[in-house]
This record gives structure tokens, C-alpha cells and sequence, in this order.
């Protein structure tokens, strides 16, 4: 069999199942294209919840996305971020796309057909692993832009992965007087520093929530506001407890059918803490007479290819590199937090 009919796709077919299953070559509609796959980025918060069973399989995987327009039930094909090259277009299709590096908020697939309104061009000077990096950096320009930082202010982020670490770096750059990163992971908060963080500090140091708790006041006096990007539930309560008089809390994280504990006593009750949700998929009401998605997504490039370009945060992100037939294999080192995984990237073979 040439590579050019070994196409796949990476399934979750139920709780720690991964397969890697062939498809069919695609043929575009006459609106469509052919994307054949070069890279793509494993989102680890959202599909490590779908690797472990923890999604409401009736929730619908994102409306705003056609390719994830379905449930969340297995079998799913699951993934947003893929790079590679035009190869094909149908007939209603300006033939200039043909040749053309895209991005596509698509599962794992080697290839696939695509509306080419779907497809976002990879400006020139930014390399397909970076490339990968989008979705999360575009995500990072929402809570930055959902947090609304204001000079001078305290900050906390909860949670140093790769979507933590790019907010940590634009919230460091936006003139907060201070931005402290709390996570456990050690390369993780050293990259943090790395990219802008003035205090780092690690909750696995801490028997229970008041030591980080303390720790966080330490550098700050009480954060003005806390960005929950950790994944994990319990994370939440203590970056409530964080904040100041009148504090905010954004919360970026997307914890599936698991349920945050959120006690609401007397620092969030007398203290006036609001407690906020951030999601890419939609922009925020009062910024909407501003900004639209086609202007969100100009700045998501920009400010990638200039961290990129300062921080090198292509090379300091990636640390795996897999072939996507060894999708299992990946998923299980990504889950196991033993491992210094960060961002993984799915290969695949030459297709044309």
C-alpha cells in the first residue's frame, strides 16, 4: 500500500481505548478542499478528558466548529489543531488555495476535505509546528482579553500548561505589577519564569489549600485577579481564596462530568469575589461592538510569531514528536503525570 492510501485517524473508542483506524481518500465537494495532514497538536486538557471518560457524551463536541459538530459519545474523533498543505480543490473553488499552509480546527487525520472558510492560512514566517500552536494561543488572547488585566495589578495562574504558560507570558506583557504561577510540575514553573512569571510556586510543597494559599499572599498581598487553568477542580476554591477584596476569578479550565467543590463562605461571600467562565468559542458581550473572531485570530498570530520570535516557545513547548500511528502510546504517557510531557505532536507520513 503507497502512503498515499494509508490514510488515518486517531478514535477514542471508550475510557483509556485509543485506535488508529484507516480511512478512505477523500474527494472534495465542489466547495471544498483536500488537506492533507503534515502535523497536530494533542490538546491535553480537553482530550485527556475525553481519554479518561470524563465528557457528557450528550454535549456537543463545538457548534462554533463543523468539524466537531457531533456529540461527544464514542466512537470520537476528537482534536483541533492540524497544519498541512492544500492538495486538492474542488470546482468551485479559487484554484490559489491549492499548494496553500493551513490550519484546521480538525480531529486527528491525515486527510481530509474541508470548506475552505474553515481553514485559517498559515502566515508567512510562522512553521507548521508552530502553527500548531493556534488554537492554544488564541485561547490565551481570550483570557487575556476576558481578564482585562489593569496596570499595576496582582495575578495568579493556576496551572502551567501549554494554554497557562502562553497567558502567563501575555499577562506579563500586559502591566500587571506582578504575576505569579502556581503549579507543581518543576520544568513547568520554570519555564513559567521563563516567560514573564515574577514569582513561581509549587502547591505539592503545601499540606492542604492554605499553605498555597499563604504562599500566593506572600508575593502579592492577595491577587486582583486569579486565571484557574489547571484542569483540575479542586484547584478552583483555592484560587478564590487567593484573591482580594472585590478579586476576580476567570476560570479557562474545562473539568468534563467532574464537579468543582466550591465552598461559598466568608472570603468569597464578604469579600465580593466574583467567580467568572472564559471559552473560546464565543467572544465576550461587551467586547463583541470591538472585536469579532477574524480580528481575535489576527492577534492570536501576531502574538504567537512574537513570542515565538522572543521566547522561542515553539522549542520550549514541543517535547514529544510521535507518529500518529502510535496515537495509544502517546495518550497513555500524556496521562501519566510522571511524565515531562508538555505538548505533544502527532506526525505524519508524506502524502503527496
Amino acid at each position: 500500500m503507497s502512503d498515499r492510501d494509508a490514510g488515518r485517524a486517531v478514535e477514542f473508542v471508550g475510557p483509556e481505548r485509543v485506535e488508529v483506524v484507516s480511512t478512505e481518500d477523500p474527494v472534495p465537494a465542489p466547495d471544498e478542499v483536500v488537506v492533507d495532514a503534515s502535523v497536530s497538536a494533542v490538546s491535553a486538557g480537553s482530550e485527556l478528558l475525553a481519554y479518561r471518560g470524563e465528557l457528557d457524551p450528550e454535549t456537543v463536541a463545538d457548534e462554533e466548529l463543523a468539524a466537531l459538530d457531533g456529540d461527544l459519545s464514542y466512537p470520537l474523533r476528537y482534536g483541533y489543531a492540524v497544519v498541512g498543505r492544500v492538495t486538492a480543490v474542488g470546482d468551485a473553488v479559487d484554484p490559489a488555495w491549492r499548494g496553500r499552509t493551513v490550519f484546521a480546527f480538525n480531529p486527528h487525520e491525515s486527510r481530509f476535505a474541508v470548506a475552505p472558510d474553515a481553514l485559517r492560512p498559515v502566515p508567512d514566517g510562522v512553521d507548521p509546528e508552530a502553527a500548531t500552536l493556534f488554537a492554544n494561543a488564541e485561547t490565551a488572547v481570550t483570557l487575556t482579553l476576558d481578564a482585562a488585566p489593569r496596570l499595576g495589578e496582582r495575578v495568579a495562574v493556576f496551572g502551567e500548561g501549554v494554554v497557562g504558560l502562553l497567558t502567563t507570558a501575555l499577562l506579563a506583557r500586559s502591566g500587571a505589577e506582578t504575576v505569579v504561577a502556581v503549579e507543581p510540575r518543576e520544568r513547568r514553573r520554570s519555564l513559567a519564569a521563563e516567560f514573564g512569571a515574577d514569582a513561581v510556586v509549587d502547591p505539592s510543597r503545601y499540606d492542604g489549600r492554605a499553605g498555597v494559599v499563604d504562599a500566593v499572599r506572600e508575593h502579592t498581598g492577595g491577587v486582583d485577579l486569579a486565571v484557574e487553568v489547571s484542569g483540575h477542580p479542586e484547584t478552583l476554591e483555592t484560587a478564590v481564596e487567593t484573591t482580594r477584596f472585590d478579586g476576580r476569578v476567570l476560570v479557562g479550565s474545562w473539568y468534563g462530568t467532574k464537579r468543582a467543590d466550591l465552598g461559598f463562605g466568608d472570603h468569597f461571600h464578604r469579600g465580593r469575589v466574583t467567580v467568572r467562565s472564559s471559552q473560546v468559542s464565543t467572544i465576550a458581550p461587551e467586547l463583541r461592538g470591538r472585536w469579532d473572531h477574524e480580528r481575535r485570530r489576527e492577534t492570536a498570530w501576531r502574538e504567537l510569531r512574537r513570542l515565538d520570535d522572543d521566547l522561542d516557545v515553539t522549542d520550549r513547548l514541543v517535547t514529544d514528536r510521535v507518529p500518529v500511528g502510535q496515537a495509544t502510546s502517546a495518550y497513555r504517557r500524556l496521562a501519566d503525570e510522571t511524565e515531562p510531557t508538555l505538548q505533544l505532536l502527532f506526525t505524519y507520513p508524506c502524502t503527496n
